[in-house]
C-alpha cells in the first residue's frame, strides 16, 4: 500500500490528533481508522463518470506511534471498481497538504 507515514508520535500529539479526528472525520469500523472525502473537484475522469460509486475517500491510519494517510483513492460502496485507484498528481497533493496542515494547525511536533 502506498502511503504517507509519519511516525515517533508522542503521546501527547497522539491524543490531539486522536481528538481532531474524530470530530472531523467519518470513523471507521476498526479502531484508529477515519475517512476523509475526496474533493469532487479532484475526481479524475473515471470517478467523475462512477457516480453510483461516489463519493470518493482516503483513508487515514492512527496508532499510538504514527499516522499514516493512504494514496488508494477508494469508494465505501464496492470493494473492486475500475474507480478505485491511487491518487493521480493532484489528489495527492491535497493529501499531502492535508496532512502537514494537520501538523501545523495542531502545532505538533515531529
Amino acid at each position: 500500500m502506498k502511503q504517507y507515514v509519519i511516525d515517533q508520535l508522542r503521546e501527547e500529539d497522539f491524543q490531539r490528533l486522536e481528538r481532531h479526528l474524530t470530530s472531523r472525520a467519518e470513523a471507521g469500523e476498526l479502531p484508529g481508522i477515519y475517512w476523509l472525502t475526496v474533493p469532487e473537484s479532484l475526481y479524475e475522469e473515471q470517478q467523475q463518470e462512477h457516480k453510483d460509486c461516489q463519493p470518493f475517500y482516503f483513508a487515514i491510519n492512527l496508532d499510538r506511534q504514527a499516522i499514516s494517510f493512504e494514496l488508494l483513492i477508494r469508494t465505501r460502496k464496492r470493494l473492486r471498481c475500475s474507480c478505485i485507484k491511487y491518487a493521480d498528481q493532484k489528489q495527492r497533493d491535497y493529501i499531502l497538504t492535508y496532512a502537514d496542515g494537520l501538523f501545523e494547525e495542531l502545532k505538533l511536533i515531529t
